[in-house]
């Protein structure tokens, strides 16, 4: 790889298509974000059970990320390059998982496709940040991140609008006959297939890799360590937790309290609209399928104000500093998930969805901004699959912990839990100050670069 002081400056387009397979990416998690819980919940899953049934989710996550970073770091194509063939695996996989999702027929199947889906996506996802810190110099990681950004903010509209725009504009049929899935959801996953395989392969074919700086001993110790064999690879991957940067672990404690905000919201919203504007807990009820219909509206609205957002934020991270803005789109947003609990009219659902959306978008790309700076360039990929960790971790505590909150302390009230999302949120805003950022000044990181 070369180094960052010489990366040429790339031109918007190639940004576009380098980031353009996070559309299919997005598509993916919104529909799996705005629908599983709706499918779990028709196939017989209770209020309670949901956090655990997500588990799969957050435990995936946790297996798949640092060990897709890891192989990715030590892999290199003349064709494929090094980042591109785990788009391409990922991307047919993904595939097949949206396919097979909104056809399970038992709880136990949807579970284990979510185990299938969300290990696939993974496989996609995680080289896509790592790419950003191969190809981009410093002066323009932040773009990238935005970039990345506007094309999840893109596909998150699309995909949460889907069975919506099946029900409403194709009056397809939005009701669960006989225990089975809506035909709005099935036909939105099968498009939603479709969409990410199209949208990672654009990528793939019209991005390039630069190869190692040095190829040569590239090859030689990657030789050396496929001779010392798995044991080795996994003490290579474990042994990198000790070695972590500063600013990883500093981040590390505001994406803990961060996404357990976003687990609370992703799988409680749908049973908190249900319950506090429609009135039903039922499940099989068309209330209760018309309460999913909007849920996916407002995971619209946040995903298009997000895609908005992130080309502000690069913006005002220059006027300010990268964290002062996570900090204060952290804020907002949790302060806009707080105030779920007190509209009980759905047209003024979308309202605290724009706030959350400022924070999603933020969320997507200070960190991993902040972050790449801080990372040794070789093993860009292992650390961005471990900084994940610190994603999965707290969603597997939300999964054992937040179903027995809500029926113990929340007397069963999903939007209360949401509540609890949103003070994690705010606090996580407030522990970003904590963070050192070492920054290079775009000016500077120019500077440098003309120089070199």
């Amino acid at each position: 790889m070369q180094p960052s002081s010489i990366k040429p400056r790339l031109s918007f387009w190639q940004l576009w298509n380098m980031s353009f397979g996070f559309f299919g990416i997005q598509f993916g998690f919104a529909l799996q974000n705005a629908n599983t819980s709706r499918i779990f919940s028709t196939l017989g899953a209770n209020q309670d059970d949901l956090a655990l049934c997500w588990l799969a989710a957050p435990v995936t996550g946790l297996l798949v990320q640092p060990i897709i970073g890891y192989l990715s770091d030590n892999t290199w194509h003349p064709f494929w390059g090094r980042r591109r063939p785990f788009f391409f695996i990922g991307a047919i996989l993904a595939s097949i998982a949206l396919f097979l999702m909104p056809n399970s027929s038992m709880l136990w199947m949807a579970v284990a496709v979510l185990w299938l889906m969300d290990a696939a996506i993974n496989v996609s996802m995680e080289p896509f940040r790592a790419f950003v810190g191969d190809k981009l110099a410093p002066a323009q990681q932040t773009a990238g991140f935005a970039m990345q950004t506007f094309f999840i903010g893109c596909g998150g509209v699309i995909a949460s609008l889907l069975p919506t725009f099946f029900a409403d504009i194709m009056g397809v049929s939005n009701v669960p006959l006989n225990g089975a899935i809506p035909d709005t959801v099935r036909y939105s996953f099968y498009f939603g297939g479709a969409v990410f395989l199209l949208s990672v392969m654009w990528t793939v074919f019209s991005s390039k890799e630069a190869p190692p700086e040095n190829l040569a001993a590239f090859e030689a110790e990657r030789a050396k360590a496929k001779a010392k064999g798995l044991g080795h690879a996994l003490r290579e991957i474990l042994g990198g937790f000790g070695k972590m940067p500063k600013t990883m672990v500093q981040l590390a404690v505001v994406q803990f309290f961060t996404w357990i905000a976003l687990f609370a919201m992703w799988i409680y919203t749908t049973s908190a609209v249900a319950d506090n504007v429609f009135g039903t807990v039922d499940a099989q009820s068309a209330a209760f399928q018309e309460a999913g219909n909007r849920v996916g509206v407002m995971f619209a609205v946040y995903g298009g104000v997000s895609a908005l957002a992130a080309f502000v934020l690069p913006v005002l991270a220059r006027m300010s500093s990268r964290k002062l803005v996570h900090m204060s789109c952290l804020v907002i947003g949790g302060l806009s998930l707080i105030s779920v609990f007190m509209i009980h009219n759905i047209n003024y659902l979308y309202l605290p969805m724009v706030g959350v959306g400022i924070a999603w978008a933020s969320i997507l790309t200070m960190p991993y901004a902040i972050l790449a700076g801080a990372l040794p360039a070789k093993r860009m990929g292992y650390y961005m699959g471990v900084f994940n960790f610190f994603i999965v971790i707290p969603q597997i505590a939300s999964g054992f912990l937040l179903g027995y909150i809500t029926k113990n302390f929340l007397a069963g009230h999903a939007v209360m839990t949401l509540v609890l999302g949103g003070v994690c949120m705010v606090l996580a805003g407030l522990l970003t100050l904590w963070v050192k950022d070492d920054a290079v000044p775009a000016e500077k990181a120019v500077a440098v670069q003309a120089a070199a």
